[in-house]
């Protein structure tokens, strides 16, 4: 069995992320990196990038870490601190951790930079399901 295998068939049938161009940059057991750039299509009325923008960002790369194994995930659970705006042409990169694994459930940080500055950090729970569910 391919590892990884449920995180790369998700992410493939990921309509939405495609289309806001969300890549895959690192892959691990309970661990992610995505990366987006944020587009003109992307900001607010205040000129900096709508927040569901990054949620998404955020959320995708959960979702990727808790699909890192062999059984499928959804969300349990999930919010975000927003600590910085962004805007047009910055390039945003998502980090998730898992910070704890136990029956089936997980708990994954997410860290979403521009450059060096922490621009938002996000918690979700997961809760695998089975394969019939998904």
């Amino acid at each position: 069995m391919e590892r990884h295998r449920v995180a790369h068939a998700m992410f493939a049938a990921d309509v939405a992320s495609q289309k806001l161009g969300i890549e895959m940059v690192e892959l691990g057991d309970g661990h992610a990196v995505m990366s987006m750039t944020v587009t003109h299509d992307m900001v607010n009325g205040h000129a900096i990038t709508h927040g569901g923008f990054v949620f998404l960002l955020a959320d995708t790369t959960f979702a990727m870490a808790c699909n890192s194994y062999s059984d499928s995930a959804v969300a349990a659970r999930c919010d975000i601190r927003y600590l910085r705006p962004t805007k047009a042409g910055d390039l945003l990169v998502a980090e998730a951790v898992e910070r704890a694994r136990f029956g089936r459930n997980g708990i994954y940080d997410v860290r979403v930079t521009r450059g060096t500055e922490v621009v938002a950090e996000f918690r979700g729970d997961s809760r695998t399901i089975s394969s019939s569910t998904a």
